[in-house]
């Protein structure tokens, strides 16, 4: 017979094991000594140490579901109540036990955490909503289009809820997205249809431009050409593949006209630079014959000179009112002059002036008469006025003398 703090071995070769409850038998052993025994069974207890031991670090350590790891401690509980180890059973029992807390513990907190991984993804989700629901408002279309794909794979990437939840959340973000899509779709077809009509317009502004480019209507058509670019800058853009040909061939036009309009223009501007030259010759021409002497002879040598002035074509128009003003100074000085003469030569306007002349002085003489009358009677309020009226006559009488001395009078 042989035994330990734990078991015992009978004469029989019956192995029990000690517990609370008195001994229980673990096993009958024929095969060697009741030492051999003891040990045999003791090693299977250690091998129940060993996998509880095993057991907790998984439990502590790894993702090892509730469900698994109660049914690891209820196979070990099987075999320690089983009574084939011989050791303190209780003790097993005891870990068991505390495993049994710790499971539950962190069954606790994972449904705990899960709960709160739930309420942040919902949270998530429902400003994934929120924004897409703003982006679909957008017009955007690239900036809100990229950043609803990337919305997408953050909600993806995102736990998911309970049913119910889950799928009125999303129903919300699919509206949202598809809402976008349709205003975009939308957008994009009037963008084309509009496209369409600006390429239409501008193939129409383009023939024009083309018809016009060998057009030699100068003024005209440089006006219809500034018109045709207004409208073709209200046309809006055509479509990417027929705006950069259609404004080629526009651009190409006008620059055929304008390059044949420069052309004729700087031979126009020399030739009318060597006019302005030519003039201006003939303008300083014209003023020497100033101050005039004879009449006669002056008005032979500016007809002269005006022929010559009229066989010449146009100057440039910045300097016309210059030079022209200079010929027109010297033929108002020889018309002045024609006049003077005319009047100085005319008997029957020396005959109107001699008469008026008469008339005035006959009035002043009548006048300086009523004066001293006025004053010899004391009436001096009259005598100041019909000398008031006398400075008048008197005036007048000064102007028509000087008149009549033109007539050699």
């Amino acid at each position: 017979m042989s035994s330990d703090p734990w078991g015992r071995v009978d004469e029989t070769g019956t192995v029990y094991v000690r517990t609370a409850d008195g001994e229980q038998v673990v096993g009958s052993w024929q095969a060697g000594s009741p030492e051999e025994a003891l040990a045999y069974f003791e090693r299977k207890y250690e091998g129940l140490v060993v996998e509880i031991g095993l057991l907790e670090k998984r439990v502590k350590t790894t993702d090892l579901s509730t469900k698994d790891a109660q049914v690891a401690i209820d196979h070990i509980r099987e075999q320690v109540d089983a009574h084939h180890a011989v050791g303190d059973l209780q003790a097993l029992r005891d870990r068991l036990d505390k495993l049994v807390a710790t499971v539950e513990s962190r069954r606790e907190e994972r449904k705990q955490q899960r709960a709160k991984q739930s309420d942040e993804a919902r949270k998530a989700k429902e400003d994934l909503v929120t924004e897409a629901e703003q982006l679909a408002q957008s017009d955007q279309w690239r900036a809100a289009g990229e950043r609803l794909r990337s919305l997408v794979d953050t909600w993806k990437g995102l736990p998911r809820l309970d049913r119910k939840s889950d799928d009125e959340l999303w129903h919300r973000f699919s509206h949202a997205r598809s809402a976008f899509s349709k205003r975009r779709k939308a957008h994009f077809a009037q963008l084309d249809a509009q496209r369409e009509e600006a390429r239409r317009t501008k193939e129409r502004l383009v023939s024009e431009a083309e018809a016009l480019s060998g057009s030699s209507d100068w003024g005209p058509t440089a006006a219809r050409y500034r018109e045709l670019m207004a409208e073709w800058k209200a046309a809006g853009r055509a479509q990417r593949e027929h705006e950069d040909d259609l404004w080629n061939r526009f651009r190409g036009a006008q620059d055929v006209f304008f390059a044949a309009r420069s052309s004729v223009f700087a031979e126009r501007d020399a030739e009318q630079t060597e006019n302005l030259k030519l003039k201006e010759e003939l303008a300083e021409e014209a003023e020497k014959l100033l101050p005039i002497g004879d009449l006669k002879a002056a008005r032979a040598a500016f007809r002269s000179i005006n022929e010559r002035w009229e066989a010449i074509g146009h100057v440039p128009r910045d300097a016309r009112p210059k030079v022209e003003g200079r010929m027109h100074a010297v033929e108002r000085a020889m018309q002045e002059s024609e006049e003077t003469e005319w009047r100085r030569t005319n008997p029957e306007a020396r005959a109107r002036a001699a008469g008026l002349t008469g008339q005035l002085q006959a009035a002043v003489d009548k006048l300086r008469t009523q004066i001293d009358q006025a004053r010899a009677q004391g009436n001096s309020a009259k005598a100041d006025k019909l000398e008031r009226e006398l400075e008048g006559r008197q005036a007048l009488l000064d102007q028509a003398l000087k008149g009549l001395q033109e007539f050699g009078g």
